[in-house]
């Protein structure tokens, strides 16, 4: 079978003769007028493209499809997903293969990192086995971004951002601003301000030959996609569509991860990992980057005397001090210029730091799914172990045991409904959900493996559980049942 074998074939494979015993198994599993089963629904992100490395790949399209009603991020359309069966078996027989480990920390010495030239000939499947898998960085051309709505109409002929543009459009909206001329802890300290007023300091600054009395300010963290006026302003690339963090967040409809920077010349992040170790991607609308990233435990090496991890790994002062012993032992970072249009994927647990090198405005996402999930549960169980408490360690990584177990859930939930109406016939191809069979059944079996390794921790047992519903060991039951059943897919 080619990687990117016909879906509806792949779902053909599991006549209708197996109708009976799929409703044996899963009819039970999600209860009707339940409020999970009812309001678990997932958003609608945008659809895209495909891509080209070096190899020779099978080249696949990959037909829009509607997603479950929910309450959609506006910013653009989802694509139609699924891997084929192959690509599924590849993932799974890697996972086994890893015992264990975490997929972050099992990676090669990369000198260099990926150029993908062309989206004529680079699927889904080339990504899932090339990068994803592997926890791999690489860089997508800007062919890929091309027909992007923010492309066209936040950047002037000229390629620098449109500020009129910019201005009639969001003005009023209230954005956050950080400057990175002060440092707190390993961050910058932050400020709210109307869209109108960061330009009009950011005009300035320019004028002023880059440089402020106000500082060095930059726009970060912006949630466009959650307001209606952004409609259109970029397309999901379908190898960033199974994310399960911003389908979470959708869902509840409080919160989401994806966010636009905008900045002038000499604006930066500090040396950092993304949160909760997602993957992460960022997308050049105009201007220039420049990326240091470092591979997962390189970090370690960077730590000074006290066990801190430095602010800005291109200071003089960082490069030169006696407070990091282990310095000489660390390899030099890859580095990377990200041009305009051009697209970055972070892998898990990559420190990175960034620094735009123009006048530049990006759109970045970061997302979790079956791929960096152990590694998100690792983190999770490392930061307990540091903070020692719960309520303090909802503080610093934004989530504890018992919301990563709704997280885990709410997902579940979902993908258990995919499978009972792939396994009933009731899901034809090109209809419904946005995920097919082949992708429904990894997501079940990464979810199971990650809740199996929690309700055996001894931290998460210390939760209080008696108010969860489904109870973590019968949602595992349920999911391992569903595995069991879709085996013959």
């Amino acid at each position: 079978m080619q990687d990117c074998g016909s879906p509806e074939v792949v779902f053909r494979l599991s006549p209708l003769v197996q109708q009976r015993h799929w409703h044996a198994v899963l009819g039970s599993f999600l209860y009707p007028g339940s409020p999970s089963a009812l309001a678990d629904t997932p958003s609608s992100p945008p659809d895209l493209p495909e891509a080209s490395p070096s190899h020779d790949t099978t080249v696949c399209p990959v037909p829009s499809r509607p997603s479950f009603p929910g309450s959609p991020a506006p910013c653009g359309r989802r694509a139609w997903l699924d891997m084929d069966r192959e690509t599924r078996v590849f993932a799974e027989n890697h996972f086994r293969r890893l015992r264990g480990r975490l997929p972050s920390r099992v990676c090669p010495i990369l000198d260099r990192v990926d150029f993908i030239e062309n989206p004529d000939s680079f699927s889904y499947s080339d990504f899932f086995k090339g990068y994803l898998l592997p926890n791999l960085p690489c860089v997508f051309s800007s062919a890929f971004t091309e027909g992007w709505g923010s492309r066209r109409h936040w950047v002037t002929p000229s390629g620098k951002p449109d500020f009129d543009y910019l201005l009639q459009n969001y003005g009023d909206v209230v954005v956050p601003v950080a400057n990175c001329g002060v440092q707190e802890y390993n961050s910058n300290p932050k400020e709210h301000m109307p869209l109108r007023d960061y330009i009009s300091y950011w005009k300035e600054f320019i004028q002023g030959h880059y440089s402020s009395p106000r500082g060095c300010l930059y726009l970060k963290d912006w949630h466009l996609c959650r307001d209606a006026s952004a409609k259109g302003i970029f397309t999901l690339p379908v190898y960033f569509s199974s994310d399960w963090l911003n389908e979470y967040w959708d869902t509840l409809d409080v919160d989401d991860y994806r966010f636009i920077y905008m900045g002038p010349t000499g604006t930066w992040s500090p040396f950092h990992a993304d949160i909760f170790r997602s993957f992460s991607w960022s997308v050049n609308i105009c201007g220039r980057k420049k990326w240091f990233l470092f591979p997962p435990g390189q970090e370690e090496a960077l730590r000074d005397c006290r066990g801190g991890l430095p602010y800005d790994v291109t200071a003089p002062a960082f490069l030169e001090s006696r407070q990091h012993p282990g310095l000489n032992h660390c390899s030099p970072p890859l580095e990377v210029t990200q041009e305009a249009g051009e697209m970055v994927f972070v892998p898990s647990g990559w420190h990175h730091q960034v620094h735009n090198m123009e006048d530049t405005i990006s759109i970045n996402h970061n997302w979790v799914n079956g791929c960096n999930l152990a590694n998100m549960w690792h983190f999770l169980q490392q930061e307990l172990r540091a903070v020692q408490q719960e309520v303090i360690m909802r503080s610093c990584s934004g989530i504890n045991f018992g919301e990563f177990y709704h997280f885990l859930k709410v997902i579940a939930e979902r993908r258990l409904l995919l499978a009972k109406e792939i396994g009933s016939g009731e899901v034809e191809y090109g209809e419904g959900s946005r995920l097919g069979p082949q992708q429904t059944i990894f997501d079940i079996s990464r979810i199971a493996e990650v809740l199996a390794s929690v309700v055996v921790n001894p931290d998460f047992q210390r939760v209080d559980t008696s108010m969860l519903s489904p109870q973590p060991e019968d949602l595992l039951q349920q999911l391992e049942e569903v595995m069991a059943a879709m085996e013959s897919l």
